[in-house]
């Protein structure tokens, strides 16, 4: 099915000078549940081409850090972010931070990461669910405390037991379809608050 890519976000996002329509998935799930505040550091994993970053950047202010990481580079300059164009599956992220001065914990870790999708819906559905694995993984090694995780999935038979390990690992659990999102994506936000630690803790 074919979408108008000038549609009311597409303009909206072009005339308020950011890097993509996504901005605003981002800017709801941030006005209902309130995850970033100024002096925040938060990790940004498949932020090309930057929408989010830019969000993040102006949230957290000059006190606060963006660590992006993408397959693809990001071409935003910001002063308070730092772009690492790598794939996460094969990166050291600690030692990224570490060469960057990007200590961690941060306050919120991010996933806006897709696959390459390839037209079969339960091939497309297991990458999905696969790099929120990934995405959760990198968020149990580097959130703070009653830190925040939000993460895409395409919805499938994995929607249940995902949120089933993110209510394991997190205080409270919501999956929200953002208005901006196209009617005819198949994709949910998970947004997991207060990190309690890995499960059985």
């Amino acid at each position: 099915m074919a979408y108008n890519q000038k549609d009311y976000f597409f303009k909206k996002a072009k005339k308020e000078n950011y890097a993509a329509r996504s901005i605003f998935k981002l800017q709801e799930i941030d006005e209902r549940f309130h995850l970033l505040k100024s002096g925040y550091k938060v990790l940004d994993l498949g932020a090309a081409p930057g929408s989010w970053s830019q969000y993040c950047s102006q949230k957290v202010g000059p006190r606060g850090r963006v660590l992006g990481i993408d397959l693809q580079t990001v071409k935003l300059t910001m002063p308070n972010a730092l772009f690492i164009a790598a794939d996460m599956r094969d990166l050291d992220v600690g030692k990224v931070m570490e060469e960057n001065g990007i200590a961690p914990p941060f306050d919120v870790v991010l996933s806006d990461m897709a696959p390459k999708t390839t037209g079969i819906r339960v091939t497309d559905q297991a990458r999905s669910l696969e790099l929120c694995e990934l995405a959760l993984s990198t968020a149990e090694r580097f959130l703070r405390p009653r830190g925040h995780f939000v993460c895409k999935l395409f919805h499938s038979e994995g929607f249940e037991p995902f949120r089933d390990q993110l209510r394991a690992r997190f205080q409270r659990v919501e999956a929200l379809r953002p208005e901006s999102t196209r009617k005819e994506s198949k994709e949910i936000f998970f947004i997991a608050i207060g990190w309690k630690g890995p499960a059985g803790t």
